[in-house]
């Protein structure tokens, strides 16, 4: 369990019981922002199925009336949290643990026309952060809000439209909001505010930097440390960049856009170097980052027109990078030190990782369970993840507390996916 896990651990357990956060901490059972604590994608998780019977993993349950969305969740102490949008306006939503709905706030309109509405595109994007006893969700439309996770009750809520002049992107906010310490880190794209850190406590604005090129995209921020600077990486529509966490000074950015200006995918940091990659072509690249005095130089790695993510997540893992190519289509499996292929496989989807374990959510809802190895494309089970509404099959899928969650618009199934059914 890392620092950050543990600081939410005693939090959540002042407010919501501390027998059931005794029990969420035996299982495991905690995945409190998008893609896990360290936001690598990677679920500690032991005791898993090394391979699925025919059919697939006994399914739980399923939590049905969630509203339209791609939203992910998060789980502690109990409770999971997603989103959905309903009549035209985006919910944050707590479940139980057999998926009964405890709360449901409003969280301002929903990103909705005609047009996406009927083409199955409508629904909330960005998956609730849990921090302590508390859910920060940004909405659609710009709507960022900190609830009690106890209740739903809005502690406060800022518009980005209205306090930084952001507009809404053309496929709605999508980003999960990041926290650390006392401190919310988010990019509203505004002329008042393109990188912004608020007090997580209150709202207010701690700092705005108004330097950062082009517009929101639709990934999540990271945390990290180049050298012994405390930094922030992220991608915009145009650009893959890092930034100073205590300021939010642009300390390096390169030019990163595909033909629709719409890069989603969260950049991974490791061993001195930032890779990116985005669909609709771009392809993926490794920068190594150098610190100067200045601020942080990039030099290019190395560049492949292989694994452009469209927004399903890549995982690293031992030095290979996993994840679904768009133009270039199928799974691929990349040296992240020289992007040279080990294999491709038919497919494109999200996944997640556990126990050696890739899990592998494909769009029209192939549900698999893949070896993660270089050696070869190896699927050791497979079954299809019932309808939920309409659209694909584009929520990320999230491996914690011996199950899989995998949601399909309005509905959200939880998967037994424990060895032997030990406890």
């Amino acid at each position: 369990m890392t620092k950050n896990s543990l600081r939410h651990l005693v939090s959540v357990a002042l407010t919501l019981g501390l027998h059931e956060v005794a029990g969420a901490a035996e299982t495991g059972a905690m995945w409190t922002v998008f893609h896990g604590s360290a936001r690598d994608n990677r679920s500690s998780e032991t005791g898993l199925l090394r391979q699925w019977p025919e059919g697939g993993p006994p399914l739980l349950w399923k939590a049905t009336g969630l509203g339209k969305g791609y939203s992910s969740v998060t789980l502690a102490a109990g409770r999971i949290f997603t989103a959905g949008t309903e009549a035209g306006r985006t919910h944050v939503l707590a479940l139980d643990m057999d998926g009964k709905e405890l709360w449901r706030t409003d969280n301002g309109a929903a990103w909705q026309t005609r047009e996406n509405y009927a083409a199955g595109y409508a629904g909330a994007r960005a998956t609730p952060t849990l921090d302590g006893d508390r859910v920060y969700h940004l909405g659609d439309t710009g709507a960022l809000s900190c609830l009690a996770a106890a209740t739903g009750e809005a502690v406060w809520r800022v518009d980005l439209r209205e306090r930084f002049g952001a507009q809404i992107p053309k496929y709605g906010f999508c980003e999960s909001i990041l926290v650390e310490d006392q401190r919310l880190f988010c990019v509203p794209g505004g002329p008042e505010g393109a990188l912004v850190c608020l007090d997580k406590a209150t709202g207010e604005t701690l700092w705005a930097n108004r330097t950062l090129p082009g517009p929101p995209g639709y990934s999540t921020l990271q945390r990290i440390a180049v050298g012994d600077r405390q930094c922030l990486l992220g991608m915009t529509g145009t650009t893959v960049f890092v930034a100073g966490a205590r300021d939010g000074r642009l300390l390096w950015h390169a030019d990163y856009r595909n033909a629709r200006i719409n890069n989603a995918t969260d950049p991974i940091y490791h061993d001195g170097c930032v890779y990116a990659t985005s669909g609709y072509g771009k392809g993926s690249t490794l920068f190594r980052l150098t610190p100067t005095p200045e601020g942080i130089e990039g030099t290019p790695v190395w560049t492949s027109a292989l694994l452009d993510n469209h927004h399903g997540g890549v995982v690293l893992l031992d030095g290979w990078l996993y994840g679904a190519g768009h133009q270039a289509k199928g799974w691929h499996c990349l040296a992240f030190d020289t992007g040279k292929p080990a294999w491709t496989a038919p497919g494109k989807g999200s996944l997640t990782y556990a126990e050696g374990r890739l899990y592998c959510l494909e769009e029209r809802g192939t549900m698999r369970l893949v070896e993660a190895t270089p050696e070869a494309f190896r699927c050791v089970g497979t079954f299809s993840v019932p309808p939920g509404g309409k659209g694909l099959y584009w929520a990320h899928p999230v491996v914690c507390g011996g199950r899989l969650y995998l949601r399909h618009d309005a509905v959200l199934y939880a998967y037994d996916i424990r060895a032997h059914g030990d406890p």
